[in-house]
């Protein structure tokens, strides 16, 4: 094949999601950025107490992102990767930004899927939240576009595949330069540093992943194993810093972006429990 149609070959469906326009109206177990989040009646907010990116961080609640409503998506996701009911949320922590490349960093992002809508009610703040943290419901339009992956993960999968400016020229032969909509449900993770799957794959193995001497601890073993990853996780959400209101800017790290990723098989079972943050930046 020619990296054209190795490209082609990799082609993922996605959900664009444009969020740019505060709510006013409150609608029951609706998709939106921010907010109270609709949680069952005994939802315990979740809490993290870990390690910040240089600096111990204090036990505290978690920043409520964004839910979805699953049958708003059902449509759209056409490989059905996503629970076609229910509600979809995401938690995290916005103060010290856990990054995800150590095992500590677990808990410092958290996804929910509730399934009955009917026992849902509007969740308030915790009272230790701080205001910097209760971020304004913002409302979410979405399309579907085909996603392509970067030269990262690209030649995770090719990795015969040597001339990445070569493989720049075909992404702009086929019009894949990147929308400033970078905010997404599923396809290929849109990377600002390097590929994430092994990442994702061996800081649960429990390995440390931000110095040298984290990955010279890496068995051969797994770092044999971590080569399929790329086929074994898949991404779910990515979250831009391009959400903003007219008193509200989002920012992960320097203008960066989180992105969520479950392992393939707890997908298919809607076991979120282990899924895995990471951050990048510019």
């Amino acid at each position: 094949m020619t990296t054209k149609e190795k490209l082609q070959s990799l082609a993922q469906n996605s959900i664009v999601l444009d969020i740019s326009e505060e709510l006013e109206d409150y609608a029951p177990c609706s998709t939106h950025f921010g907010g109270r989040p609709d949680v069952p009646a005994d939802f315990a907010w979740p809490r993290y107490q870990g390690k910040g990116y240089n600096y111990e961080c204090p036990e505290r609640p978690l920043t409520f992102l964004a839910q979805f409503n699953c049958a708003d998506f059902a449509a759209m996701d056409s490989d059905h990767l996503l629970p076609d009911y229910g509600l979809l949320s995401f938690f995290y922590e916005m103060d010290s930004e856990p990054w995800g490349f150590s095992p500590e960093d677990k808990g410092g992002l958290k996804v929910y899927w509730f399934e009955d809508l009917s026992t849902l009610v509007q969740a308030e703040f915790p009272e230790d939240m701080e205001e910097d943290f209760q971020f304004p419901a913002v409302g979410i339009q979405s399309r579907t576009k085909k996603s392509y992956p970067c030269w990262g993960d690209f030649i995770q999968k090719f990795p015969e595949e040597t001339d990445d400016e070569a493989f720049e020229s075909v992404r702009e032969e086929l019009g894949l330069e990147e929308s400033e909509e970078s905010s997404k449900l599923l396809g290929w993770p849109d990377i600002i540093q390097n590929s994430m799957y092994e990442d994702c794959e061996l800081v649960t193995r429990g390995y440390y992943l931000g110095n040298p001497e984290g990955y010279a601890k890496i068995t051969p073993e797994d770092k044999e194993a971590s080569k399929a990853a790329i086929d074994q996780w898949q991404m779910i959400f990515q979250l831009d810093s391009t959400v903003e209101t007219d008193d509200f800017e989002l920012m992960f790290g320097d203008c960066g972006r989180l992105y969520v990723f479950v392992r393939k098989e707890d997908l298919v079972a809607r076991n979120f429990e282990n899924a895995w943050g990471k951050v990048q930046c510019f």
